[in-house]
């Protein structure tokens, strides 16, 4: 018997009561987190967004459906409230679990896919992207992705035609979406019966080339700027990555990963020698080094540890699951095999748990800064030595202008009333950065 026939009860509710409640108690622990970083650039200028502003990119992401998302809870719970904000990302974060399950489930089995969620659960090397609400747009589009890739797995006008809606949506938050296209497109075109319904992706394309011509080329990029010396370190900058996504599933980085990497990809072959890999895992494989290719023509220039960045660690270790639960289907599962994989996927989930409480402590400090800059800002607006065009705190809030945020809680409520000051030192720090110097 392999890995692959191995059978869970009730493996689809248990998957579902565990994502339920590791969420519910993420949003418990983040019940006092607060706005940071890129979400100011919303936040300041929500007032003035016209319909053509959904459709600027940020940085260099399309990002139309996370301005939607922003704009809606901007007008109703506003910014008293980062609750409904953090909900929206567990929400998806969900969704990118039981999804996960699913497209495993129905390729590997049971025991696999209910090993693969677990450590997509609990990835504690992803925490940028499950401490901070700003990155719903990513998961947003991982869990549509991974949607897509579901639908498409059964022949259909009405399957086809709900997977090009989710991929639309995926790539409508972010260009994690991407990849997801690139995986679904490949699925089809290495099955001879199914190459027409590539036809249904062109409108995609047409859509996406579209708007990089009207929007997206005019997107900030990173300092230093990108250039074409990033084709020569692009190799170096995939292969970081990839060996930290990879490292990730077991709670590992750094050279750590690179070892995880060289066994994954010994793994792979030994696999593969048994079994050709399906089009769905060559789809997934491709769209991994392309999330990464991609993501390096830009950004290769800041260094290749920016490849395995926490924010990136997510969507590849989500891609990096489907294409390794492939490879683990041809693992036995008898004797002394049961109890190792066992133990594996064991330590790989303790592991990723141990460093998403140890990244949560971490952000928890964190957020108590960026409260304390949030009232010093309250308690600094009447101050006549107020200099308007002072910033309060350059890493926490570095959009944050004084009289552009005054604006903005005007609108939506102010964020730091009635929180309890935990942080005297960012205060202080923060109230002399808008104050005048000399002022008295």
């Amino acid at each position: 018997m392999t890995a692959a026939g191995l059978r869970v009860p009730r493996a689809r509710w248990i998957v579902i009561g565990a994502a339920l409640i590791v969420c519910a108690a993420l949003l418990w622990v983040t019940r006092n987190f607060t706005f940071y970083f890129d979400e100011w650039s919303f936040i300041l200028t929500a007032p003035d967004w016209s319909a053509a502003t959904y459709f600027e990119p940020h940085n260099e992401h399309p990002s139309m459906l996370l301005r939607v998302a922003y704009a809606v809870l901007l007008n109703t719970v506003g910014l008293r409230s980062y609750l409904p904000y953090m909900a929206l990302l567990y929400l998806a974060h969900f969704a990118c679990v039981v999804l996960l399950f699913e497209l495993v489930r129905r390729r590997s089995g049971d025991g696999i896919a209910f090993a693969a969620a677990a450590i997509l659960l609990v990835l504690g090397a992803g925490w940028e992207d499950l401490y901070w609400a700003w990155q719903m747009a990513w998961l947003g589009s991982v869990a549509l992705g991974l949607g897509a890739l579901l639908a498409v797995q059964e022949p259909g006008p009405r399957r086809l035609a709900l997977a090009v809606i989710l991929l639309a949506a995926s790539v409508s938050f972010s260009g994690v979406g991407i990849p997801f296209v690139v995986a679904v497109g490949i699925y089809l075109s290495l099955i001879p019966a199914r190459r027409r319904e590539l036809l249904a992706l062109i409108p995609l394309a047409v859509g996406l080339l579209a708007w990089y011509v009207l929007f997206g080329r005019f997107g900030e990029h990173p300092n230093p700027q990108p250039d074409a010396t990033n084709l020569l370190r692009d190799p170096v900058y995939v292969a970081w990555g990839l060996s930290q996504s990879a490292g990730a599933l077991f709670g590992v980085t750094g050279n750590a990963g690179v070892v995880v990497l060289i066994v994954a990809l010994a793994l792979l072959i030994v696999a593969w020698r048994v079994h050709r890999p399906d089009a769905t895992t060559i789809g997934v494989a491709v769209g991994l080094i392309g999330f990464y290719a991609v993501a390096g023509l830009t950004r290769a220039q800041l260094g290749i540890q920016q490849s395995g960045a926490s924010r990136y660690i997510y969507p590849a270790a989500a891609m990096w699951l489907v294409v390794l639960a492939d490879a683990a289907r041809v693992l036995p599962w008898r004797g002394t095999w049961r109890p190792a994989l066992a133990a594996c996927a064991f330590l790989a989930c303790f592991n990723n748990a141990v460093v998403l409480y140890e990244f949560g402590v971490a952000k928890t400090v964190q957020m108590e800064r960026a409260a304390a800059d949030l009232q010093a800002l309250a308690a600094t607006r009447n101050d006549p030595c107020l200099d308007p065009n002072a910033r309060p705190d350059l890493l926490v809030m570095p959009d944050a202008v004084a009289s552009t945020y005054y604006r903005a809680v005007d609108h939506y409520g102010d964020p730091g009333s009635g929180r309890p000051l935990e942080d005297r030192g960012a205060y202080d720090a923060a109230r002399a950065a808008l104050r005048k110097p000399g002022c008295r």
